[in-house]
């Protein structure tokens, strides 16, 4: 998640390790059915007060369905939904202390930006000073105060996207709901707008969650984040955590880029595990967390910025004598600026990419189409995937 650079001299407890707090939004053997499809199937979630929670994944894995139901737009076929430690189940979305901000931001075209902020405050009979006071207060928060007598055609995307959002706030919910709320930008306005989605949160204090399948925007903004697949959560945790030491190898895949290997335990040394795997002419060590057997079939994940890359006749083992080597032909490049994209193809068959940082400019790539290259890891790299 995107955070500040203050240190705080002690390390306390996030509010999902305090066993003494109680989850804010409990979600419990939740399940819906479309006719034959299972879209959520017998999810559990707990969500504390405060939190920026992603729920992530592709089209049709459940998460737009997982967050309707929270809302209230659609009903589940079991299960139940608490928020506040009341049931929400049954009852319907008027009713729920709840806002959602939907992805095409729904303003009402015939309405100015403060109108429609203004709306679901008229919606509660509240006095005209009341509601003025309210949207105010919105407007100066989001930074609308030059826009309030424009309609939404007059707006630009991030100016609309702000309104949603105002509008959305403005009722003051336990519970913030987003659906893909940065889609419709463009990727420097998104990444502006993840920081200001983050202050705002973190000013208001209330928990928001946010439906996206950008991995990128997960990462940046949550607290935590729930991936999903199939309507069912596959992993719940940090982003660091999601990352660097994914559940399964769908989790693995979809967040970030990796290299699947498969292998076989074939020697155990303490904390390390001696690997033997088709792709690779030569054994490997890899760091276990848990006891596994002799013979064990498993997958590794490796990111492919944790591979390092060097012509085969530049390499000096002697200065790598605890590292994973493999040797390969440069089959692909990709040039992205920041990065290049390697695909190196191993004397088996096997594609591993390789991520590069280009941290000086170059007019020409040091390593090119078809040049012998060796990449070496260091065991703590790979991670066993236990699912």
């Amino acid at each position: 998640m995107i955070q500040s650079l203050e240190n705080s001299p002690t390390q306390e407890l996030e509010s999902w390790q305090d066993p003494n707090l109680t989850p804010y939004v409990r979600i419990e053997n939740l399940s819906k059915k479309f006719d034959d499809v299972m879209a959520v199937d017998n999810v559990n979630l707990s969500i504390y007060k405060g939190e920026l929670f992603s729920l992530l994944g592709g089209s049709g894995s459940g998460k737009t369905t997982l967050l309707r139901m929270l809302a209230g737009f659609e009903m589940p076929s079991s299960g139940k939904i608490f928020i506040d430690e009341t049931d929400m189940t049954k009852l319907p979305p008027f009713k729920r202390p709840v806002s959602m901000m939907f992805q095409s931001y729904a303003l009402f075209p015939h309405m100015s930006v403060e109108q429609n902020i203004a709306f679901g405050l008229k919606q509660e009979s509240l006095s005209k000073a009341k509601i003025a006071s309210k949207v105010s207060d919105a407007i100066e928060l989001l930074h609308l105060n030059k826009l309030t007598k424009r309609r939404p055609h007059q707006l630009s995307g991030g100016q609309k996207q702000r309104v949603a959002l105002a509008r959305s706030i403005v009722k003051q919910p336990k519970l913030l709901l987003l659906d893909e709320p940065l889609a419709a930008l463009d990727k420097k306005l998104r990444e502006k707008t993840q920081f200001e989605l983050v202050n705002l949160q973190e000013q208001l204090g209330l928990t928001f969650i946010i439906v996206t399948h950008d991995q990128d925007e997960a990462m940046a903004v949550s607290n935590r984040l729930a991936v999903m697949d199939n309507g069912r959560i596959q992993q719940i945790g940090t982003p660091h955590e999601i990352y660097e030491y994914p559940a399964n190898q769908h989790v693995a895949e979809f967040v970030g880029s990796t290299n699947i290997i498969e292998a076989r335990i074939d020697e155990l040394e303490g904390s390390y595990a001696r690997c033997i795997s088709a792709d690779f002419d030569t054994p490997f060590s890899i760091k276990q967390a848990l006891p596994i057997a002799l013979g064990t079939e498993i997958l590794i994940s490796i990111r492919p910025e944790k591979i390092k890359i060097e012509k085969r006749d530049e390499f000096d083992e002697s200065k790598h004598p605890d590292k994973n080597m493999s040797y390969g032909i440069v089959d692909e490049i990709a040039y992205l600026g920041d990065i290049s994209n390697y695909l190196i193809k191993t004397p088996h068959g096997k594609m591993i990419r390789v991520l590069v940082p280009n941290k000086t400019p170059k007019t020409e790539m040091p390593i090119t189409w078809g040049d012998h290259v060796r990449l070496t890891w260091q065991a703590g790299s790979g991670v066993i995937l236990t699912q």
